[in-house]
């Protein structure tokens, strides 16, 4: 159902009730860390909300930086209650950060544009820094990040300076530098789900003037917002610390020297996911477009409980009741960190930066995987179950002036080298065979009469007299074999990738005329990665089912052959086979990659400017580090040389953007209007049962339909291979700042984020899978066309030196999708979130007390929805599209991780 029309209607009552900000920022300065970047901070602005940022590796104001940008305080992060870069969506309209299976695989996209996580094969399409460290994964930055100087949030390639893997934009976090001033912090949160947090900073001289000290705490606790009725405890709990010290060293103005280290600490339970949809859809007259019905209950679902199953959510999924495996443990730990070093250092009319970098990431891996009290499939807490990431990474930038500084210029190089660790366990659960073999069965006649659940193959006596003769001794003796399937599969699966890359860059500003300026920015990236993988797999019941229905697939009978498939399928699934125990697979791949910009600006009035870009940005590929694409079927065994069949091709983006920005002392506002053109995106989908990795390109000639049907085999494209994704639209922020104490801001931004027509599934041309027949000519998952975040902040004077907080912001989301391949039962209708925040401060801030609330409507709504492992097949759009295939309806379920409810409590802060 779609409510982009009413969303707008309503956003305009929104806006005039509550003005809000997409910035947030007032009477923020330059940190130390702006000044020793060696160009001084520009003039001060006539509006304090035009602060100095570093996007182009350079201190600038907001208003003078010809990029779509925008940055937010400290202050904006604590009134609106973030902590990490996931809760910055309610500020910033064209970012969305999501978290599936584990906090290690979240995704942030901008502009609609994104990488679905859950696969650590596959780096994120929004390059991440901290203090201008590069973090591979979104998943490290979601961290509690201590007090933030600011947070930048760049719209568009940005692979000049941010480097590869920033196709659709960068995030970059700075923190507080240490002070030569004895200070600090501590604040103390209570809040609803037992939710405790203690936060506090510590900084001020060793050396006088010459060398300072900062350290940074934060510990944080909570009950989590699921309950899984049948190990009566809670999920998606919070249970972490964080510590950072820092050190900085200035022995002389024209040199500094800034260390860093820090360590993240947590042991969660996350992520739980409820059933979302449990209905199953039948064809009542096959192959007719259009055609289906409700069944009266879902078959996959009476296989369930006749097992034994708790469906505790069924039909409500927001009264946030789950049902795990009984007696298994699903917490895991995560630990984060690392160390840097940044040199800074001005000679003559040159600037040297340098940034040496060493981090270590390890997230636990255990989990149920089914999401369901059946032990259907799990990954065991034995230690063989995690991803394990050590990077490291030196940036050296040099930069100056000439021509009388009408040509400021920057040269730089860069490096990194990164192991990646993969270990894998993920086994067939204690009923997996008997749910197995009773979904066959039940495929075959779903009458209930013929299922004996834990009888041999799910037959009774009258079922197997019935089925024998109507598919023979062979198929009925695959369904008992699949019954012995249980707790079988990986013991312990490596993937060991080693990646290196270097690059020189360059990025060039020339003042053409006082008020007119083009910059030129160019890269070369030069990227390597090996692959080593190795399996130790016990399901032999796969190769004992391949050899004895192996005949049958290529019977003449279609029932008998789809029968075949079908068990083969569930007993082989994603590989799962004896057969790769000792099957050594090691590929390697090499790419350079040139990207780029080019912007025109100009500045007609102080308060003004305007630019024109183009800039290429460049996704690295690599492998799909999971072992379902091995093969090109179940069917195969894979062998040594199935290694390339993981790899991936790099992405790239064209992307064109106009703005244009106004600044006076009590009015902000910035346009952007951007048009950005993906070639070989890379996708990643869960269809239920494997992982799907595809580059998505699109064919200039008409596929006829082969990329909407149902066959894998049709649409090659023969033809011109151009870009499969597009994303254009427009960006507004504005703010009004009418006195020192009230400030009103509005972000919106429109999205058209599509799939075009005639996909292919690489950039040579080959079929897309038809899993992903809904992707042409339809919008994008998680990709909402319109977003209107609000927010108004007013701190009037209150008696002798005390001062008021009162602070609200919105944001506003029209429909999407939330699977990537936009099955409609993952479809979320549009919805609205507000927090806010009300306090009262002592003289300077020297104390404060406020009280909050997160999702204060308590909305329910969804991150990401996808189809429950194992349980059923056949989504309501396939049944829709092509009728339900042979002896089967459509009788997936859906499950979901849902977002966050109303959360609010207690905040005591002491600054000193």
């Amino acid at each position: 159902m779609r409510k982009s029309g009413i969303l707008l209607a309503a956003t305009a009552c929104v806006t005039v009730a509550m003005p809000v900000s997409a910035q947030g920022l007032r009477g923020v300065v330059p940190s130390a860390g702006d000044k020793t970047d060696g160009k001084p901070a520009e003039e001060q602005s006539a509006n304090t909300a035009d602060i100095v940022v570093t996007a182009t590796r350079r201190s600038q104001r907001l208003s003078n930086v010809p990029i779509a940008v925008s940055a937010y305080s400290t202050a904006a992060l604590q009134n609106s209650g973030a902590t990490d870069i996931r809760q910055m969506a309610q500020l910033s309209p064209s970012l969305i950060v999501s978290s599936t299976g584990s906090e290690a695989n979240a995704t942030a996209r901008l502009r609609g544009i994104g990488t679905v996580g859950d696969n650590p094969g596959l780096e994120s399409s929004v390059a991440v820094f901290i203090d201008g460290v590069y973090r591979s994964r979104t998943g490290s930055g979601l961290n509690d990040l201590g007090e933030v100087e600011r947070i930048e949030v760049l719209r568009g390639p940005q692979g000049t300076l941010s480097g590869r893997n920033s196709s659709a934009g960068a995030i970059s976090i700075y923190t507080k530098y240490p002070s030569f001033d004895f200070g600090g912090y501590g604040e103390a949160t209570y809040g609803n789900f037992n939710a405790v947090r203690l936060a506090g900073a510590l900084t001020g001289p060793i050396v006088k003037d010459k060398l300072a000290f900062r350290v940074d705490g934060v510990f944080g606790k909570r009950d989590g917002f699921y309950r899984d009725v049948v190990n009566d405890t809670d999920y998606n709990d919070r249970n972490r610390y964080f510590v950072r010290g820092q050190l900085f060293f200035k022995p002389v103005d024209n040199f500094s020297v800034r260390l860093i280290g820090d360590y993240t600490y947590r042991d969660e339970k996350c992520c739980g996911a409820v059933y979302l949809n449990t209905q199953e859809k039948l064809d009542p007259t096959p192959g007719v477009e259009g055609d289906y019905v409700p069944a009266a209950q879902n078959r996959i679902v009476a296989i369930m409980r006749s097992l034994g199953a708790v469906l505790p959510s069924d039909g409500d999924p927001y009264n946030r009741q789950i049902a795990n495996t009984r007696g298994r443990a699903y917490s895991n730990v995560t630990k984060d960190y690392g160390g840097s070093a940044r040199i800074g250092w001005t000679f003559s009319n040159l600037q040297l930066i340098s940034i040496t970098a060493y981090r270590e990431y390890k997230a636990g891996g255990a989990a149920d995987v089914d999401y369901g009290s059946l032990d259907i499939a799990y990954r065991p807490d034995d230690g063989n179950a995690y991803r394990e990431f050590r990077t490291f990474t030196q940036e050296t930038r040099l930069s100056g002036g000439l021509f009388g500084n009408r040509l400021d210029w920057m040269v730089g190089g860069y490096y990194a080298h990164e192991k990646l660790e993969v270990a894998d366990n993920l086994r067939f659960g204690a009923d997996f065979g008997a749910f197995a073999a009773c979904r066959v069965v039940a495929t075959i006649n779903p009458l209930a009469a013929l299922r004996a659940p834990r009888a041999s193959g799910c037959l009774s006596a009258v079922g197997r007299a019935a089925l024998t003769p109507a598919v023979g001794p062979t198929v009925i003796g695959g369904i008992d074999r699949l019954s012995t399937l249980n707790d079988l599969g990986s013991i312990r699966d490596l993937y060991d990738q080693t990646s290196s890359n270097y690059a020189f860059f360059t990025h060039n500003i020339f003042k053409v005329t006082d008020t007119l300026s083009l910059t030129g920015g160019l890269r070369y990236t030069h990227e390597s990665k090996q692959l080593d993988a190795s399996f130790v797999n016990n399901n032999t019941v796969c190769p004992a089912q391949q050899a004895a229905l192996g005949p049958l697939l290529g019977s003449s009978n279609a029932t008998l052959r789809s029968l075949a498939v079908g068990i083969i399928t569930l007993t082989c699934t994603g590989n799962s086979t004896a057969a790769l125990t000792g099957v050594p697979i090691r590929d390697s791949l090499t790419e350079g990659q040139v990207t780029g910009t080019t912007v025109l600006s100009w500045k007609p009035a102080p308060s003004t400017l305007l630019y024109a870009s183009y800039a290429r940005g460049y996704k690295a590929g690599g492998y799909n580090l999971d072992r379902s694409d091995l093969s090109a079927t179940v069917f195969a065994t894979p062998t040594a040389a199935s290694a390339s069949n993981l790899r991936f091709d790099p992405e790239t983006v064209q992307a064109f953007e106009v703005g244009v920005k106004y600044s006076s002392a009590k009015f902000t506002a910035n346009l952007a209007a951007f048009h950005s053109a993906f070639r070989n995106f890379q996708l990643n989908t869960f269809n239920g049962t494997n992982f799907i990795v595809q580059n998505i390109s699109a064919c200039a000639d008409s596929l006829g339909g082969a990329d909407r049907d149902n066959d894998p085999n049709t649409g090659r494209c023969t033809g011109k291979v151009g870009a499969g994704v597009v994303t254009q639209g427009f960006e507004l922020e504005a703010g009004a700042y009418p006195a020192p104490d009230l400030a009103f801001n509005i972000g919106y931004t429109y999205a058209h984020t599509q799939y075009r027509r005639n996909l292919v599934g690489s950039e040579s041309g080959e079929p897309l899978n038809n899993a992903l027949f809904l992707l042409p000519g339809n919008q994008m998952s998680n990709a909402p066309r319109h977003t209107i975040t609000n927010s108004a902040v007013w701190t009037p004077a209150v008696g002798r030196n005390l001062t008021a907080l009162f602070y609200v912001d919105s944001r506003l989301s029209s429909d999407y999708n939330t699977g990537s391949d936009l099955f409609a039962e993952k479809e979320q209708d549009g919805f609205f979130l507000m927090n806010a925040r009300i306090g009262l401060r002592g003289p300077e801030q020297r104390w404060a007390i406020e009280f909050w609330g997160q999702n204060i409507l308590d909305t329910d709504y969804q991150q990401v929805a996808f189809s429950a492992p194992f349980q059923g097949s056949g989504s309501v759009s396939q049944v829709t599209r092509f009728g339900s295939p042979a002896f089967a309806a459509g009788n997936a379920i859906t499950s979901s991780y849902l977002a966050e409810p109303r959360t609010y409590g207690i905040t005591l802060r002491s600054r000193f």
